[in-house]
């Protein structure tokens, strides 16, 4: 992230490609190590950018593909405290509602197979990992009129429960238009993380921007946005989403094109929609 200083961002939001998932991420990279090690350069840069004391939060959830559980929540661990540096803080479970499962044929299995051994459980839940840059935050250097504007709304706190590690919110479902591009998560889960653990006018930075959920949340709640996304097809989502203006001002966005930049949506869609063709043709046999 050769375009951000050292220690000039506050806060990381953010979902990395869930590795090679059939119907959103098939056959990106070569092998899990691969994704690894494209998570542990992301996060040498995340450690590099962000302020000691702020926080780095990943939604994420392990893969299961063609049977074998491929465990990333551990590994990004892993990688992120015992490799990068970071300290490990929370862990809040991101809770689907029951009736909003995306794709599953899981449960499934059992109703044709009412025997031992044939459990596979649909999956209703991800992860919000949060990783914290040694060092200790200031809290007395914040400006008190930027205290009172960042101030967290207590009876929405309390209603929504916040306060619990476990947050039902509904997930981006298939009807949404943004759901077509990639795998988005909801924008009420950017807000609630981004209130939680920004002030007004502070950086919000997602290196895996994806359709820019995290900076069209951003901008919207008085912070400022820095946004990777490698795929060069989904510029004109991320220009769509992001406001050009809030109530009060116009909106300064810049975009770089860098050439180390791709175009992937189209092969994945491909690759996707083949897989369902099969998946089709084999249910039929």
């Amino acid at each position: 992230m050769k375009e951000v200083e050292n220690d000039s961002v506050h806060l990381v939001v953010t979902s990395p490609p869930y590795y090679n998932a059939p119907f959103d991420f098939p056959d990106l990279f070569k092998d899990y190590d691969e994704y690894l090690n494209t998570l542990r350069n992301v996060g040498k840069e995340l450690y590099r950018v962000l302020q000691p004391g702020r926080v780095a939060c990943f939604v994420t959830q392990d893969v299961r593909i063609e049977g074998k559980l491929y465990p990333i929540v551990a590994d990004i661990i892993e990688i992120m405290v015992h490799e990068v540096g970071f300290e490990y803080q929370e862990k809040i479970i991101w809770k689907k509602p029951e009736g909003y499962i995306r794709i599953s044929r899981r449960s499934g299995v059992l109703l044709q197979h009412p025997y031992p051994m044939y459990y596979y459980p649909d999956n209703i839940y991800e992860e919000i990992i949060i990783f914290k840059k040694p060092g200790e935050f200031d809290r007395k250097r914040v400006p008190p009129e930027i205290r009172e504007m960042s101030k967290i709304e207590i009876h929405k706190f309390q209603k929504e429960k916040w306060y619990l590690s476990v947050w039902e919110i509904t997930n981006v479902l298939p009807s949404n238009k943004w759901s077509k591009y990639t795998a988005a998560f909801p924008e009420e889960l950017v807000e609630r993380l981004i209130r939680l653990y920004s002030y007004y006018g502070e950086t919000v930075l997602d290196p895996f921007l994806g359709t820019g959920t995290t900076c069209s949340v951003a901008i919207n709640l008085g912070r400022n946005c820095i946004g990777y996304e490698i795929d060069l097809e989904l510029k004109e989502a991320i220009e769509e989403r992001i406001p050009k203006r809030t109530l009060f001002e116009e909106i300064d966005v810049e975009f770089i094109i860098r050439e180390d930049a791709k175009r992937l949506r189209t092969l994945l869609r491909e690759r996707i929609e083949k897989r369902l063709h099969n998946s089709v043709q084999a249910r039929k046999l």
